[in-house]
């Protein structure tokens, strides 16, 4: 008897769509009274529980329709971390629209450039912004509708015609609004890069993209949130969707605390204490501003416990003293908008327990292993695979479900081989970790052999005297390039050129070390709150090295 050959068969399980509406709805239901707190820009806290939330985000979306926005177009913000932004973030892209948050700290002109190409059809904007505002409206040929962030008591004084108030927008929406299902192929949300080189690029993510990204986030080895936990997103809103924490918040229904324009160390301590955050995450700046307002109070944080520090190499020195001093743990991730952005996140593993202080160190110095739905690989300049030994080192390429696929609105290829390349240069070892060595274009090519400013600057700042240092290539005649060192002394301190180069003595090879160091008050910082290299490599562009081979 001829056997019958049976092929794939589909489960029969049900189909629904992952669309983030579902975030909402779900927190709604199942944590109705758990607070969303705001510190607003009229003055204040706002609060509320995420019933109320949704209650006001279907309003907004039926006040979206009335203003005559399709599904598939572009709503932009410019707008910090606050309850609005927040129910924009699920009105619009539970809608069927696209939400577009627009980084305002960019010039006006890459802003105008950036709202053109995006074609946004509404622009919403918080009250700090408004002057803003009224330099871009007359350059955003496509924006049809501008919509200040607050309520008609606070309606801003500038020269927008029709200029519309949020608040008087809800109040003529009742919220018998149901949440609309479509493809979760469809797009969400819309971030652009921060265009250090050339203009920014588009990346559109999918409601499908941003969900399995959301879960993966809330995993015990990356952010590990629960109902029990407090989150305050330092990392705005208007920046890679603030890391994906206004999607997992509700997703695992924990309490979320937004810090609106006050970023300084103080008013964020001060909000960690009287909300109860157990959990926030930020930029090394924004860390560095938080120690030193612990070590001005001498105090401990009565909640704060655990925290992740991304957006650029995190300084050894900094995630050890807040660890040791104030009970604080930090985590390094990394990632970029073209990720959504989570690509590797720092937990050790149980093996890892065994470690003496100085290896747990050094692995907590990488930036981490990626979770399920993130693969990479290392590849050299012929674009060979280079083996995770740890040793080895070359570009990093990526690939996922919330890896971008292709930039918004260009033909021109984005990925290599069905990889995305990151432009990160780093090493991966056996057990998965992550070390970045250099972003390619800011690598040092000394003599033919590459040299990482990361660790140079890392090495810089665990020095007693110094509170930031950064690392650049200076043209040389002999080498081509060698390294030199930018500091930003401590308040108080005088630390000397040759102080500071006989501090990498033994640690580093000796061809590594620095040929100069240059002291300033303060250095240069790019949209997203990173060290600008771009801008440093202008400005010490003819500096002269003192052994007189300068290029």
């Amino acid at each position: 008897m001829q056997s019958r050959k049976q092929g794939p068969i589909l489960g029969q399980m049900m189909e629904r769509p992952l669309l983030l509406s579902s975030l909402l709805r779900h927190a709604e239901r199942y944590h109705a009274d758990t607070e969303i707190v705001s510190r607003t820009l009229e003055g204040g806290l706002h609060r509320y529980g995420y019933a109320a939330a949704a209650s006001r985000a279907r309003r907004l979306a039926k006040a979206l329709e009335r203003l005559g926005l399709q599904r598939g177009e572009r709503a932009a913000t410019l707008a910090w971390n606050g309850y609005r932004h927040f129910e924009l973030y699920y009105a619009i892209s539970g809608g069927g629209a696209v939400l577009h948050t627009v980084n305002p700290r960019l010039f006006p002109e890459q802003i105008a450039w950036i709202i053109n190409d995006a074609e946004d059809q509404l622009l919403f904007f918080d009250l700090s912004f408004a002057k803003l505002i009224e330099q871009l409206a007359p350059r955003c040929t496509t924006v049809r509708h501008w919509v200040a962030l607050c309520d008609a008591a606070h309606r801003p004084d500038i020269a927008v015609p029709g200029l519309l108030c949020y608040e008087d927008l809800l109040a003529a929406e009742h919220d018998d609004y149901e949440w609309p299902e479509f493809d979760e192929r469809c797009a969400s949300a819309l971030c652009y890069t921060s265009g250090t080189t050339g203009n920014p690029k588009g990346v559109l993510y999918s409601h499908r993209s941003m969900l399995l990204h959301g879960y993966a986030s809330c995993l015990p080895d990356v952010f590990g949130f629960s109902a029990r936990d407090c989150i305050l997103p330092v990392v705005p809103m208007f920046h890679v969707n603030a890391w994906t924490i206004p999607y997992a918040a509700p997703m695992v229904g924990a309490k979320l605390v937004l810090p609106g324009a006050a970023l300084d160390g103080p008013s964020l301590c001060a909000l960690f204490e009287d909300e109860g955050v157990t959990f926030t995450g930020g930029v090394p700046t924004v860390w560095q501003g938080v120690l030193q307002q612990l070590r001005q109070t001498g105090r401990r944080p009565r909640t704060l416990r655990r925290g992740v520090i991304g957006g650029s190499a995190a300084p050894p020195a900094l995630v050890e003293t807040l660890a040791r001093d104030y009970g604080i743990e930090l985590d390094h991730a990394w990632g970029m908008t073209e990720i959504s952005p989570l690509g590797t996140y720092n937990k050790p593993k149980a093996k890892h327990a065994a470690l003496d202080a100085a290896a747990r160190r050094a692995l907590a110095a990488k930036q981490g292993r990626p979770p399920y739905g993130v693969e990479m690989k290392i590849v050299d300049g012929e674009g060979r695979t280079l083996p995770n030994d740890g040793v080895a080192v070359g570009e990093l390429l990526v690939r996922g479900p919330w890896v971008v696929g292709q930039y918004f609105n260009t033909d021109a290829p984005t990925l290599r081989d069905g990889w995305f390349p990151t432009g990160d240069v780093g090493s991966i070892d056996a057990d998965g970790y992550l070390c970045i060595t250099d972003r390619a274009k800011d690598v040092i090519k000394s003599g033919g052999e590459w040299i990482g400013s990361i660790e140079l600057e890392n090495l810089a700042c665990a020095h007693p005297a110094v509170a930031q240092a950064a690392v650049i290539g200076v043209a040389h005649r002999k080498w081509d390039e060698r390294p030199l060192l930018i500091v930003v002394p401590k308040a108080g301190e005088r630390p000397t050129r040759e102080e500071l180069l006989g501090w990498y003595q033994g640690k580093i090879a000796k061809w590594w070390t620095p040929d100069d160091v240059v002291f300033v008050e303060q250095l240069p910082l790019t949209a997203t709150g990173k060290i600008s290299k771009l801008q440093l490599r202008e400005q010490f562009r003819e500096h002269r090295l003192p052994d007189g081979e300068s290029g």
